[in-house]
């Protein structure tokens, strides 16, 4: 039997909202909205409502525009008919027992003009994501990836109304049911290419100096709590350290102190850091970590690769408040009970991750299930 005093399994108390675990399922694209309209569908509702025992859902990245978009089949919630599939998927996790944030995206220029009725990718400045692919459909629904898209750069009257965008996809996320939402601000998407030094030569207000390239997270930010009406249900995704989809900076450590500290006196519920998990990845030093517990006051949710084991050390030593377990998810419906109960887990078919039906999204056994076949 588990130890009783589990960290993972204490209670925590967020926004208002309690938490039952410590065990977050961080967002993971799946490409499967129904067309056209990139709506949310009954399939989705199934698949978050069989992991509502997490201590909090983070829905795969939502995009808030239509130049927003960049991948194939992902859901918006842009539109009347985005927001009413959305709210099929709170009503079944909520009915499950669960709680669900949306994770509100713009991928900026991570993107492809094939997603954009040809309009080209935006972005804070004409920079090309060289040698990233995204995953596009031809005519004939043929899904494939292909090259991002030259981006344009932002004009400032532009990036005011991305703002305006982010505080009504916020509004829009409130009305579907969400308990509330969660800013992608990492791996190399359109708020990360303003705060990264090498996306970003901006030489106006938005660009150059610290304080200007966290310039737009801020704005939005404090956009998406006039959306929610609670600071307390708002968190941040960052990706300190990662050079993923291209996105790098010069000084990650004072940079994100920086964010974290602008985070803080907003007052947001959480910062969810997206560690790099890939072989041979920087690591990011617990030292690193621990700064940005100093600066931060509230959540820190850490996500990456992580074991049971790194999960119940990290909550135990105080860095860390919650773990997301993002792989381990898709495969295991019933994650929590497995982790509690030191149960083997099952491992998700690759093929199977974006786009298709219900193969690898919502035929995954859980232990019942497994015991009464066996």
């Amino acid at each position: 039997m588990p130890d009783i005093q589990d960290p993972l399994f204490k209670n925590y108390s967020m926004g208002g909202l309690n938490l039952p675990s410590r065990i977050v399922m961080p967002p993971m694209t799946r490409s499967r909205a129904s067309q056209p309209g990139d709506v949310p569908n009954a399939l989705m509702a199934e698949y978050y409502a069989q992991r509502a025992s997490a201590g909090l859902i983070i829905s795969e990245g939502t995009w808030i525009s239509p130049l927003g978009k960049g991948y194939a089949w992902t859901p918006g919630i842009h539109t009347a008919e985005q927001v009413a599939g959305w709210r099929l998927v709170t009503d079944a996790v909520h009915a499950a027992g669960g709680r669900i944030f949306a994770q509100l995206w713009h991928v900026g220029r991570l993107s492809h003009t094939s997603l954009l009725n040809g309009q080209s990718p935006v972005s804070s400045s004409a920079i090309q994501a060289q040698g990233v692919n995204v995953f596009v459909a031809d005519a004939d629904g043929k899904p494939g990836f292909a090259q991002a898209s030259m981006p344009r750069a932002l004009s400032v009257d532009e990036i005011h109304a991305i703002v305006d965008d982010y505080r009504q996809a916020a509004r829009n996320a409130m009305e579907a049911g969400f308990d509330g939402v969660e800013l992608h601000a990492a791996n190399g998407y359109l708020v990360n290419q303003f705060i990264d030094s090498n996306a970003n030569n901006r030489t106006d207000e938005y660009g150059g100096v610290l304080e200007n390239r966290l310039r737009f997270l801020g704005e939005v930010t404090r956009a998406l709590v006039e959306g929610t009406g609670d600071a307390g249900r708002v968190g941040i995704r960052l990706a300190p350290l990662t050079t993923l989809n291209g996105c790098e900076d010069a000084d990650p450590e004072t940079t994100y102190l920086g964010a974290a500290r602008l985070l803080a006196d907003i007052g947001v519920g959480y910062i969810h850091i997206a560690e790099a998990d890939w072989e041979q990845a920087p690591h990011m030093p617990v030292e690193f970590k621990q700064r940005l517990r100093e600066a931060f006051p509230g959540t820190m949710i850490y996500a990456g690769a992580y074991t049971a084991e790194r999960a119940r050390e990290a909550v135990a030593k105080g860095w860390a408040d919650l773990i997301g377990f993002g792989r381990p998810f898709v495969a295991n419906p019933d994650l929590p009970k497995r982790l509690r109960t030191g149960a083997p887990l099952a491992l998700h078919e690759r093929e199977t991750l974006f786009g298709g039906g219900e193969r690898g999204l919502t035929d995954y056994p859980t232990l019942e299930t497994e015991s009464a076949e066996a």
